[in-house]
């Protein structure tokens, strides 16, 4: 296994004269900014779904290896002209994994299988539907292109060529190309260790009893399951109480357990944001305004070499901003390439009037190819979330959506969440 550098200390740190940051120019960056931190490994296509490449897949073989037949029919050199014709059969056949010991001689047809490699002297197959068989001899009817039927050597992956390039993450198909060609080993990253915790003494974890003034933490849970839709592993750090010993003391153990941190709450600048406060001790921290909503406050630092993405404390910004910046940034961090959100154009079944300064998410679902949004832009509103089939992106400036004005809607499926 091969490690790979850390990031620098002041990765983070925002440009001079910066204090707001749009939404693009927050993205590019943390694309600018960061690099993978882990490690990498070789593992067999067994272990390899859902992992990243970590190094180009070159075809070690042609595929297919050698010409062969796209049908059941019978072959024979060149073409035929139009009209009628009679070509005496060889002896013999050619099938799948059985390769015909011989040569056909110019004028004569041999019996040949899908799949099968053309023997040599054939270079076209005429479909087994189209010709009458009379004892020794086939009768088919012209005209037949030289080249009917059959496939060329290498006409899907050439032996060489790069089928999979680094960066990717590995599907079901990718692995089928991967045994089609031979392949039984690839280099991947290993999997990203992500630290999740929440801060906040009026949180509890659901299942325990609430006493008055406090809530069930939803960001941790909600947090852990996205990581682990986007094929990272979770390292839970639980609940910390507002103290600032405590949080440390969670954020050295997480350091030392994990490739990044995620916390939510305390992520600001106000007398309980104790994230903030431990980054800024540890002279780590950039506090990012960034011109969202939800969201805004998004707090990023190192602490002992560690990246730690401070997210809001509200649950709906802290998902929306996971979605936005976090999850590329991890991805980005565990060896896959910079994916920022895909969106498709689909007409409004809403109305709004948004005010320039910053980019706004909605929580959204199509119905009839129209992007809905929920009905409260409440960001405490977390059912919203489970309601939604994605996000409609507001851009920058102002804008009057009225039924019917195209707007960009961001599927969590694209997403991979």
């Amino acid at each position: 296994m091969t490690k790979a550098p850390p990031l620098k200390n002041d990765c983070f740190a925002l440009p001079p004269g910066v204090d707001w940051a749009p939404v693009d120019d927050a993205l590019a960056l943390l694309h600018d900014r960061l690099h993978p931190v882990v490690g990498k490994s070789s593992v067999g296509l067994d272990q390899a779904l859902g992992r990243i490449l970590a190094a180009d897949v070159i075809a070690p073989r042609h595929h297919p290896p050698l010409p062969n037949t796209a049908v059941d029919g019978y072959g024979f050199a060149g073409a035929l002209p139009a009209g009628p014709h009679a070509l005496p059969l060889v002896s013999g056949r050619a099938a799948a994994g059985v390769r015909f010991d011989g040569t056909v001689p110019d004028g004569a047809a041999i019996r040949i299988l899908t799949g099968a490699a053309l023997p040599h002297g054939v270079t076209t197959v005429v479909l087994q539907e189209d010709v009458t068989v009379d004892a020794d001899t086939i009768h088919v009817n012209g005209p037949i292109k030289d080249g009917a039927n059959t496939r060329k050597a290498g006409e899907d992956m050439v032996a060489g060529q790069v089928i999979l390039a680094a960066g990717r993450t590995i599907t079901p198909a990718d692995v089928g190309v991967l045994a089609t060609v031979g392949v039984d080993q690839v280099q991947v990253f290993d999997r990203l260790r992500v630290a999740i915790l929440s801060t906040g003494d009026e949180l509890l974890a659901a299942g325990q009893p609430a006493q008055p003034g406090q809530i069930y933490d939803a960001n941790r849970p909600m947090l852990a399951a996205m990581v682990r839709q986007l094929g990272h592993d979770v390292v839970d750090m639980g609940i910390q109480p507002d103290d600032p010993k405590t949080i440390r003391a969670a954020l050295d153990d997480a350091a030392a357990r994990a490739d990044v941190v995620l916390t939510s709450g305390g992520a600001s600048a106000g007398d309980e944001d104790h994230i903030s406060a431990a980054l800024n001790d540890a002279g780590a921290m950039a506090l990012w305004r960034i011109a969202i909503k939800p969201g805004r406050p998004l707090a990023l630092g190192m602490w002992q070499g560690t990246p730690v993405f401070g997210l809001p404390g509200n649950p709906v910004a802290a998902f929306v901003c996971t979605a936005i910046f976090a999850r590329p940034a991890l991805s980005y961090l565990g060896g896959a390439d910079f994916a920022e959100a895909p969106a498709i154009t689909v007409p409004a079944a809403f109305s709004k009037r948004k005010k320039p300064g910053r980019r706004e998410y909605l929580r959204a679902r199509l119905v009839d190819g129209r992007a809905e949004v929920f009905a409260s832009e409440g960001s405490g509103r977390i059912s919203g979330l489970s309601w939604a089939t994605g996000l409609v992106e507001l851009p920058d400036g102002a804008l009057e959506v009225a039924p019917g004005t195209p707007v960009r809607f961001i599927p969590f499926t694209a997403l991979g969440i």
